[in-house]
């Protein structure tokens, strides 16, 4: 239970232990579902083999809109299953999500592919990221409540972080899949359809998952409400209509889902898809030093759950915000002279120059409408940053030398003569190890942000609205805002040439959230919750 709900029957030690392993491991096999898409969206394999374009780019771009479209589809799912978890019970409710998720996943390793059915392939996938994005609308707010509901006094910052931190040990898990298969195949293999066994491989997570969950039992909460006959007749109309619960929401929403989520996206997803395609990593090794960096942050969700026991849930959380807002540029300008520091020398001192006399570029173009359109397309392939101009006649320069032979060959011996480095490089040790360092940076601000939210979420709603309270704003949050996060950033990459331009728009949520918390949260005196 959370700080301010009524005494319930104290769980035993053991029951705890029980309790955070079994909701700490399904949120993780949960994540690790949702994520194996967004795992190989990131390294290419999803677009090339459900969306056919006349791209690359445009490709990966449809791969990261179907990343959106189940995030686009958590809210629906948070209302649906926030309320039966508040009129049914916390630990079935979650069952039912695990179950659904472990069935969309593994059926997406069993999609063929476009070139076999054409455009039902691209459908088919949507709708399995639709059920996912169902499922994981319901299964985070009961995993979290559900461990907040258990919790002692004084505890549930520290127990809730439990389940923020598997939140992250799902990303890793799927990179520690991913990366596994890959080195046990062959690589014409892997490519050809070794890469479907990562989703296969959730019907395994999902029969783990049910067998613990499966010995749990209901929320001591929960079963109090109910055994009073206080459980919410329509806890979705009374989240709307309790006292006090709009201005809840929207700080929920505005405040905090929205604010964390882009800065744990940031942390992994972009940091991935940086590294891949905009720095030219060599993947395998990209996945490594993500996998490894994630890994080495984990103890920042528990450190700062712990820590709000103390200070309260909105200190780290301001305090994380703020350093985003400082440190997010610095931090992804290391990484990046870190990761391909030729790339990036040659982009300082032979920076590329784009004109012509509209210079339009549109990503979404299976080919462009003129000839600087295609210029800009071909860089942007190449991971190349560049700027525009107008100018009568379309021209490149590099470093200041006009390229008089603009063919895609002319373009990239133009480009390697530069300096610039267009094979896919591993970093040296000294370079990874700022990198891992740059990833250690990011993590703590996810986990200033991220580690307390739990226990903040369940103690800002009351019991008998709390899972369908917590879930739709959160999911709103998350899933809106994050989840078109790697989209808008890569569209804003591609738009400017400039490979930190989508980095503005983690930086514009983040201060967004930072004023409406700043505003809207109150720490509650102590003895009392939020939703007092």
């Amino acid at each position: 239970m959370t700080d301010a709900d009524d005494a319930a029957p104290a769980p035993t030690r053991k029951e705890i232990q029980l309790v955070i392993t079994a909701s700490s491991l399904g949120t993780a096999f949960e994540w690790y579902d949702f994520f194996i898409y967004g795992t190989l969206a990131a390294s290419g394999i999803i677009g090339r083999t459900f969306f056919p374009g006349g791209s690359e780019l445009l490709q990966t771009l449809f791969a990261w809109a179907g990343f959106a479209v189940g995030f686009g589809f958590r809210p629906l799912g948070a209302v649906l299953f926030g309320f039966l978890g508040d009129r049914l019970g916390r630990k079935y409710t979650f069952l039912v999500t695990i179950t659904l998720m472990g069935i969309a996943t593994a059926g997406m390793g069993f999609v063929p592919s476009a070139a076999s059915i054409g455009l039902a392939a691209p459908f088919i996938l949507i709708f399995l990221r639709i059920l996912q994005g169902l499922a994981l609308g319901g299964e985070y707010g009961g995993a979290a409540i559900y461990v907040a509901e258990h919790s002692p006094p004084g505890k549930s910052g520290f127990f809730t972080s439990f389940i923020q931190a598997s939140v992250v040990g799902g990303f890793i898990l799927s990179l520690v899949v991913v990366l596994t298969t890959k080195g046990l195949l062959p690589t014409a293999v892997w490519e050809d359809w070794g890469w479907r066994l990562p989703f296969v491989f959730s019907l395994v997570l999902l029969a783990v998952s049910l067998w613990m969950r499966l010995k749990l039992s209901e929320s001591p909460v929960f079963k109090r409400m109910k055994a009073a006959g206080e459980t919410a007749r329509n806890p979705f109309t009374e989240s709307f209509t309790y006292p006090g619960n709009l201005k809840r929401l929207f700080v929920a929403l505005f405040g905090i889902a929205a604010g964390l989520t882009v800065i744990w996206y940031t942390a992994m997803f972009t940091v991935l898809s940086f590294l891949q395609q905009t720095m030219r990593v060599q993947e395998t090794a990209a996945q490594l030093i993500v996998g490894v960096g994630a890994a080495s942050g984990l103890f920042w969700f528990v450190m700062f759950g712990r820590l709000s026991d103390r200070i309260g849930r909105k200190i780290p959380i301001v305090v994380g915000y703020l350093a985003t807002l400082v440190l997010l540029f610095p931090v992804f300008w290391a990484m990046g002279g870190a990761a391909n520091p030729q790339m990036a020398r040659a982009a300082r001192q032979a920076p590329v120059f784009v004109s012509g006399p509209h210079c339009a570029y549109d990503p979404f173009a299976a080919k462009q409408a003129d000839r600087c359109g295609q210029l800009l397309d071909h860089f942007s392939k190449k991971g190349v940053p560049y700027t525009k101009g107008r100018t009568p006649a379309t021209i490149v320069a590099i470093g200041g030398d006009v390229v008089t032979d603009t063919s895609p060959a002319g373009l990239d011996a133009a480009l390697t003569a530069a300096g610039y480095q267009l094979e896919k490089v591993v970093p040296p040790p000294l370079n990874i190890a700022v990198i891992l360092l740059a990833i250690l940076v990011l993590g703590a601000l996810s986990g200033a942000t991220f580690g307390p939210v739990a226990a903040l979420l369940a103690e800002m709603f009351p019991p008998r609205i709390r899972y369908s309270s917590m879930s739709i704003p959160y999911h709103i949050g998350t899933g809106y805002f994050g989840g078109f996060l790697p989209f808008i950033s890569q569209y804003i990459v591609a738009r400017s040439g400039d490979p930190y331009a989508g980095l503005w728009y983690t930086w514009g949520v983040v201060a967004m959230a930072l004023v409406v918390t700043l505003i809207g949260l109150k720490e509650p005196k102590p003895g009392r919750s939020y939703a007092d």
